[in-house]
């Protein structure tokens, strides 16, 4: 057999394999999400007796009920309220200290560095104690403000990382051709260096919002009044409501579920896009 045929024949085998494993794995992710939303269009009687993904006659006011009754107009508003607003506050921060870290020069500028680095290593439940001493001491708790700035302290340590390794790529030419514009050190940040990171910013956007929108823990021990809680911890109110009532509780799961994956969808060219970006070294 010629080298060049035999050559193909193993790396076709090789893909079948490959594209076969991949097909596997995302199935066992994408059937669990059909399987909710095909329940929540489902009746108490059918959920179980029905194994279609998709029922014939689909029960669109589970979603109606769910809403309503779960209270989850008031917990989506404030789970985008605070998405939104966690986002911005980590993108605006974090980009600004990995500006400084990369680009100026200041005593201890590696020490402080490597203590963000650190922080990483921390898992969140870790900090429970101090962060709520902290926000008791500065009468922060059960308060929107309170969790806002607590999540953004969750996400930048990270996104610092992952912007510093942008700005670090930045040509300084770009640097000097913009002081001699007459740009001061924060134009240089809006005007080259944002532009430049966008695909590192996108990625910081995605995972953070997929933080802040399936935040559970920090909200329990934040928030005890229900008008300021985060739809992951509605979702349990609910779930323990209507713990037996399995079609509602699919729909209030679908409602919790459906918005973050729409933005995933729509910007997960990005991820590889952005991470890559941060790791070549040019």
């Amino acid at each position: 057999m010629h080298e060049g045929t035999k050559y193909k024949i193993e790396r076709f085998c090789k893909d079948s394999l490959l594209h076969l494993f991949l097909i596997a794995v995302a199935v066992t992710c994408i059937f669990p999400l059909l399987w909710m939303v095909g329940s929540a269009l489902k009746t108490q009687q059918t959920v179980f007796s029905d194994m279609s993904i998709i029922p014939r006659h689909p029960l669109w006011s589970n979603f109606y009920h769910a809403w309503t009754k779960g209270n989850f107009g008031i917990y989506f508003l404030n789970s985008i309220f605070y998405t939104v607003t966690v986002v911005f506050g980590i993108v605006v921060v974090s980009s600004l200290a990995a500006f400084a870290f990369s680009r100026l020069q200041f005593p201890g500028k590696n020490v402080i560095f490597y203590m963000f680095l650190i922080a990483m290593m921390i898992p969140l439940p870790g900090s429970f104690v101090p962060l709520y001493v902290l926000m008791t001491k500065l009468h922060l708790v059960n308060t929107r403000i309170g969790y806002i700035l607590c999540m953004i302290n969750v996400g930048l340590s990270f996104s610092i990382y992952l912007l510093k390794t942008f700005f670090d790529k930045m040509p300084h030419a770009l640097e000097d051709a913009s002081r001699i514009d007459g740009c001061s050190k924060l134009g240089i940040w809006w005007h080259v260096a944002l532009p430049l990171a966008r695909p590192a910013i996108a990625v910081i956007v995605i995972f953070n919002s997929l933080n802040v929108w399936n935040e559970y823990i920090l909200a329990t021990l934040i928030f005890s009044s229900k008008s300021l809680m985060p739809l992951q911890r509605g979702l349990m109110i609910f779930q323990g409501t209507h713990i037996t009532e399995y079609p509602l509780l699919m729909a209030g799961m679908a409602i919790t579920t459906l918005p973050i994956i729409l933005v995933y969808l729509l910007m997960q060219k990005h991820i590889i896009k952005g991470i890559t970006a941060g790791t070549i070294v040019g």
